[in-house]
């Protein structure tokens, strides 16, 4: 017999899927005035996305068909039966029961897409030092077919992590097809988007094209640093320009948290590969908004030290990274998810290890310690400077 209800946590969706739209259903009809259908529609809409995502795609379905009856029976006249008077009020009925089955199957998709990227690059990882050790411990045929399977699982996390942006924008671009179709023979009447979700659906297509070219630039950036291929192109440089230019690669990232400056006023133009180093700080910043919770600070310091290297670190405030751990989140295909607070945060762990590729490819080093002054991890890195490359202009 097929177990509809999975586990205990499946049973609870149920519950939850019944109770809520109960609830909603209630809170709704209290006012004397029938309240507005728009309005009705939105919340319980909203609620199954809630229970898609926590849920899954079968409690999502049932708050669905919940939502469809309440709707009708409750909010369209005539009230309290199962008829659709008018022929507005039939596609209103009929836009929203399409708008919650499709959405709630598209919240509880991305969910499990998400999972899936999170066993792959489980799988990943565990291969990776799999085929480490191999090499040191096992024979050169178990070393082969051990890069055999890596080369199996990079190919298909790397195809998952292209498929998944894909994914969602042919989705959006399905929808406001469809919506156009439906737009044309309907008039202005139709009521399946309104200019706000259409505008969501753009929205979405342009960050999962962003995700795309960031994706495919760091693979890019990561075969280049294995191949040797990294060039280094000094200039003389302000590092107040350097840090600036990498805040606005990563201003999208950095849009719900405070970002300071830390620099010495007498801070000196250097020579260096700015756009190097401006590449590290972005990876830095990135990282540090992704796993910092939303409106906490992050801050940015440079220095010349003692010895003539540029030193700049970047402070957050997030649930720091065990002593034991701060060598490992630097290696290929790494990634510190049991501090992870965005449930959407993805990728193959690369970030890190591109900057200290980048970093060490001219001659530096990078490294993680505690954090001061109220913040808890600094992430360091450090690049020496011949004598000729500091140039004094203050």
């Amino acid at each position: 017999m097929i177990n509809l209800f999975g586990n205990s946590n499946g049973i609870l969706g149920y519950v939850a899927a019944f109770c809520g739209i109960s609830v909603i259903t209630g809170l709704l009809t209290l006012p004397a005035d029938h309240i507005n259908t728009t309005t009705v529609a939105l919340a319980l809409v909203l609620f199954v996305l809630i229970v898609a995502t926590l849920f899954g795609s079968r409690p999502a379905l049932l708050a669905s068909v919940l939502g469809v009856l309440s709707f009708n029976f409750f909010f369209l006249p005539p009230y309290y039966t199962w008829n659709i008077s008018a022929s507005e009020n039939l596609v209103a009925f009929v836009a929203f029961l399409v708008t919650a089955v499709v959405a709630g199957q598209l919240s509880s998709y991305a969910r499990r897409r998400t999972e899936e990227s999170e066993i792959r690059r489980k799988e990943i990882e565990k291969l990776y030092h799999q085929l480490q050790s191999a090499f040191e411990q096992a024979s050169q045929a178990e070393a082969l077919r051990q890069s055999e399977q890596l080369k199996s699982a990079l190919l298909d996390a790397v195809t998952h992590d292209l498929r998944t942006p894909l994914t969602s924008i042919k989705a959006s671009v399905t929808t406001l097809i469809e919506h156009a179709k439906t737009y044309g023979t309907q008039g202005e009447n139709s009521l399946l988007l309104d200019s706000d979700a259409r505008r969501e659906f753009l929205d979405i297509i342009n960050e999962e094209t962003d995700r795309l070219n960031e994706f495919i630039g760091g693979m890019v950036d990561l075969a280049r640093i294995e191949a040797g291929r990294i060039g280094v192109r000094k200039t003389l440089s302000e590092m107040s320009e350097i840090v600036i230019e990498a805040k606005e690669r990563a201003k999208v990232r950095l849009t719900n948290h405070r970002m300071t400056l830390h620099l010495k006023p007498d801070l000196p133009s250097v020579r260096i590969d700015a756009a190097a180093v401006a590449e590290v700080i972005y990876t830095l910043l990135n990282n540090a908004a992704k796993y910092s919770p939303e409106q906490s600070e992050i801050r940015v310091g440079a220095q010349i030290t003692e010895k003539g290297a540029l030193q700049v670190y970047v402070d957050d405030c997030g649930q720091g990274i065990d002593p034991e751990m701060r060598e490992r989140v630097f290696e290929k295909f790494y990634r510190n998810s049991e501090n992870e607070i965005h449930s959407t945060a993805s990728g193959l762990g690369l970030g890190l290890a591109i900057a200290r590729g980048i970093v060490q490819s001219q001659g530096g080093n990078i490294w993680i310690e505690d954090g001061t002054e109220g913040f808890v991890t600094r992430v360091v890195f450090q690049i020496p400077i011949d004598d000729d490359g500091i140039v004094d202009e203050h």
